[in-house]
This record gives C-alpha cells, structure tokens and sequence, in this order.
C-alpha cells in the first residue's frame, strides 16, 4: 500500500509495483460487476480537463446511453471551492488528488459509495487507497482511483539537452535556459526545493520535512521562495491546466517546464518534438480519483460510470490520448506500442524506483503553500 510518509523505501517500492503494473499491463483475472447500468440519462462530471477523451466518452454513451454534461478543471482548489459554492449540489462525480484526504475530511461535500456496485477487484490494489485514506469517521469508502501520473520534466529536444540520462527540476530555474521555461505555481517551488537539495544548497529531506509542521515549513519554505523570487526573471510561463502546458511547448518558446506526463506524452504521440521524464530527483507521483458530492442526484448513473472506467478496453483506448496511466488491471495491454514506449522513455532505468509519492496535506500547509505561491506569483 503507499505510504504517504516521505522518504521510505516502502513507498517507491510499493508505487513501483503499482506503476510497473500499469506500464507493463499486468493480468489479473477480472471480477464481473455487480453495480447497475443506468440505460439513460445525464451525468454531471467536474474533472481534469483532459480526463475524458472521445474514444471514454463515446464508448461510455453507447454502452450506457448516458450524456455527460463536463465541467473541466485545471487544480484541487477548483473543485473544493465549486463544491462550497453550491454546497456540495451541482455535480454527481468529481475528481480530488488522493493526498488531499484530509482537506476533504473537514468539509463535509463528499457521500460515501455503495462499494456493492463498485468491481473495485479491476483495480491495482496498491492504488485502491479509499479505504485506508477515504473512510472519513468510518462511515465508508469516499474515493475510488481513477487515473494516475507523474509531474517531471518536459522539454524541446530539438532545443534543450538534459545534462544526463535524467533531467533536473533545477533545469527550470537555470540561467542557462533562462526565459524559456514554464511550471505551475506551488509544484515548480517543491520541484525548486527538490533541485536545491540534489545541488547541496538546501539540505537533503527539507521539502519532504516541511509538511511535518507549520514552523518547518516556514523554515524551509522561506528559503524556497526567497530563491524562487530572486530567479522569476527566467521562468516564461505559468500554467495552469493542460492545454496552457501543450501551448507553452508548442507555442509560447518554452523549451523545458516542470510539467504533468500528460500532455508533453501526448504532444509526443501526436509527433511533435517533445519528450517527457522523470527528473533524477524523481518525479512526484499521484492518483487521482472519483468522489460523489453530497448533492449528486443521478445516482444509478455515477455507478454505470465507474463500471465504464473500470473497463480494461476502453481506460486503454483513453490513455493512448491523454497520456496519463491507468489504474485498471490489463488497461496498458490495450493502450498500444506507443503508450509502452512513451512509459518507457518517460522513466528508464531505476525512475521508478525514485518515485515520490505526494504526501498527505494538512489543511494548514495547504494554507501556508498557497501564502507562499502567492508570494512568488506577485513578486
């Protein structure tokens, strides 16, 4: 199971399974559903905007006869403030970042699942965190995986040479790719941490510590940002959602960013110029899931759509286009050559092995990291 506790060997060996799992197709033998298929309807979904590609979501109307109605959303922070705007109405499925369990435990949006009608058997179940990290008060199952991925290092390779085998976080933030570079606001100052620590500027485990405590997290925090700031000069672009990542590569100059594997892998696939990897600092590593609000109306029709995501053929057919992984047992098998070389290129060697899975967030740290990013972002 993965540990959200930094720095144990546990966690990247279980995330290594999970995600060698993924990457290699393991078959396990599958479990029929028991949940009902709604035959029509609407279901209303607030996701990652690239979540669901049209192979997903024609296959799931034809089965279904089921429309969705897509909200997309480009952070956590979007869909938590949605949801406390309309009290938790509006949505029947949504999609928060496992590690945010304790952000979601407070706030009183999210319904249990009836896990009758859920063949939670056609998952890994080192990615079936719902029951160990979701069961808020022991009242149930809160959160089921759905897609997982890494944020790394994309670059031009007809612009940018990595210094090795692996790029590095600090590539973003060096002088020699100065103006050229783009990340998202809170991650690429984790990802500056990390960078300083594997060049002895900041002492190694700090970024990692930092979420123990409000007074490390200054500590360490402080130190961050004052080097980010001073470095802001050289970063080119802030995104925010994926197509912001892919426009920035393709269209807006930037020949390296601290990115989600997504759309750079899709951008590859699609033939362009770009390549994706897990930096030598080791790429930070997440789930993210399918969670039903307080106020979900269309109920038969979440569990027809998690019966659909969890169809090895069709989770397969969607990660050949939006590039991330899925935690579907047997879905890699149908995601074709490309996908398998794209998850090859994207972590050689022992990449898998570094993964870093992203620690569990306290309320107040999300609090000081939104301080802090705002500090940068306004400097």
């Amino acid at each position: 199971m993965i540990s959200f506790k930094k720095g144990a060997s546990a966690t990247r060996r279980d995330f290594l399974k999970t995600a060698a799992a993924a990457g290699a197709g393991l078959s396990m033998p599958a479990i029929v559903s028991s949940s009902v298929l709604a035959s029509s309807g609407e279901i209303n979904i607030m996701m990652w905007s690239d979540y669901l590609p049209e192979s997903f979501v024609n296959g799931f109307t034809d089965k279904t006869g089921i429309k969705i109605n897509f909200t997309g959303i480009g952070s956590n922070e979007e869909i938590i403030n949605k949801l406390k705007a309309t009290n938790g109405e509006g949505f029947d499925i949504v999609s928060p970042t496992v590690n945010r369990n304790l952000l979601w435990a407070e706030l009183g949006l999210l319904q249990p699942f009836d896990m009758s009608k859920v063949a939670l058997d056609k998952v890994n179940p080192s990615m079936a965190l719902g029951e160990t990290h979701w069961n808020f008060d022991g009242k149930g199952v809160f959160w089921l995986p759905h897609i997982w991925g890494t944020e790394g290092i994309a670059w031009r390779t007809d612009a940018f040479v990595p210094g090795g085998e692996f790029p590095s976080y600090y590539d973003v933030w060096d002088e020699a790719n100065a103006g050229k570079t783009m990340g998202r606001g809170h991650s690429m100052l984790l990802g500056l941490g990390l960078g300083l620590e594997g060049r002895g500027e900041l002492e190694p485990g700090s970024m990692w510590a930092a979420y123990e405590s409000p007074e490390k997290m200054d500590e360490v925090w402080t130190k961050v940002v004052e080097a980010a700031i001073a470095k802001k000069p050289n970063i080119k672009l802030i995104w925010n959602d994926a197509d912001t990542q892919k426009n920035g590569l393709l269209n807006e100059g930037v020949i390296v960013g601290q990115t989600w594997d997504g759309p750079p892998l899709a951008l590859k696939t699609a033939g362009e110029p770009v390549m994706y990897r897990a930096p030598k600092e080791g790429a930070m590593a997440w789930v993210d899931g399918l969670a039903m609000p307080t106020g979900a109306k269309n109920i038969d029709q979440i569990y027809a759509f998690i019966e659909t995501a969890y169809d090895a053929k069709l989770a397969g057919e969607a990660i050949k286009t939006h590039g991330y992984n899925s935690p579907v047992i047997g879905a890699a098998e149908f995601g074709g050559e490309i996908y398998a070389k794209n998850f090859a290129d994207a972590y050689p060697g022992e990449a898998l092995d570094n993964l870093n899975a992203w620690p569990a967030e306290a309320p107040w740290y999300s609090e000081k990291r939104t301080e802090y990013t705002n500090k940068f972002l306004s400097a």
